[in-house]
């Protein structure tokens, strides 16, 4: 005889567990996000003018579209430069993040500090030093140092590293794409601060007993990592390369022309246009790298 079950499976309650834990977010979505959604997809096809009564919205089906692609004097370039900038940062925030984790993740003396000094950049990104940092004072400093750099490997020729490495025979190209990564470096460390966070938690829950197992084997550290570390963290590599991409995005001078399209130049329906191509764009890259990593991706159970 078959005993009727008893409360709920491990399966529902980790079902019911996520429902819960994006609840928060859904009924923001639903009541302070959905309305504004609809209406800059309305904006998109009407141009917005200023009346007596307030505004009137006269519909312009794809104009606004073909306005932001095909006649905007700048839109289309500061959109490239945007996802060349993507295609640049995020390798080297994933691999920066996935190196600083593993080694926070070392125990050494003064670890808790050390941890807080990689966070660190993710709170000063906050409230009024971000507003510091998107200042003048600041774009001022950033300006002088870029204009410190500038020219055909300036920083390298000091070092003659460049040189170095293109006489050894490697690619120009990537010498450039090195030469990028290092004056890169201050953003790729205040980008890399929740990365890191999350590289930490999944090295922390990788089973102590599969590295007792190697070792008993006789593999290496270098194995370890490779055979272990690297498969049990790869769910996470993707869920930080997607965070990595729309904070990237999201932050970019593509999302600020749009926020100055709309409430300097007041052209709503052109700002909605470029945002919504924005999204759409945004929305193509990232399932075009889900689905290319999630095929490398191991889940253990």
């Amino acid at each position: 005889m078959k005993l009727p079950r008893i409360g709920m499976t491990l399966y529902q309650k980790q079902k019911y567990g996520g429902l819960w834990f994006i609840l928060p977010w859904l009924l923001g979505f639903l009541f302070l996000f959905f309305l504004p959604l609809i209406n800059s997809l309305r904006y998109s096809f009407s141009k917005l003018e200023i009346n007596d009564i307030g505004f009137s919205i006269n519909y312009t089906a794809w104009g606004n579209y073909k306005n932001a692609l095909f006649e905007h004097e700048s839109y289309v370039r500061t959109l490239t430069e945007s996802l060349l900038n993507m295609v640049i940062n995020v390798p080297l925030i994933v691999i920066f993040s996935l190196f600083a984790a593993v080694l926070l993740n070392q125990r050494f003396k003064g670890r808790a500090l050390a941890r807080a000094i990689f966070f660190l950049p993710v709170i000063l990104a906050s409230g009024v030093l971000a507003s510091i940092e998107g200042g003048d004072y600041m774009q001022a400093i950033m300006r002088g140092a870029s204009q410190q750099t500038s020219g055909e490997f300036t920083l390298f020729k000091n070092l003659n590293l460049a040189k170095v490495l293109i006489e050894s025979g490697v690619n120009k190209s990537i010498v450039e794409y090195l030469v990028n990564a290092v004056n890169r470096i201050y953003q790729i460390i205040t980008s890399s601060g929740v990365q890191i966070l999350i590289f930490m938690a999944g090295l922390q829950s990788i089973p102590a007993s599969l590295y007792e197992a190697s070792k008993i084997e006789g593999a290496t550290s270098y194995e370890s990592f490779w055979k272990i570390t690297f498969p049990m963290i790869s769910p996470l590599i993707l869920t930080n390369v997607i965070y990595s991409i729309v904070d990237n995005l999201t932050t970019s001078q593509t999302s600020k022309q749009i926020k100055d399209t709309a409430f300097r130049s007041f052209d709503f329906g052109l700002s909605s246009a470029m945002a919504w191509t924005y999204f759409v764009i945004i929305s193509l890259v990232l399932w075009i790298i889900t689905l290319l990593i999630s095929r490398k991706v191991f889940y253990y159970d």
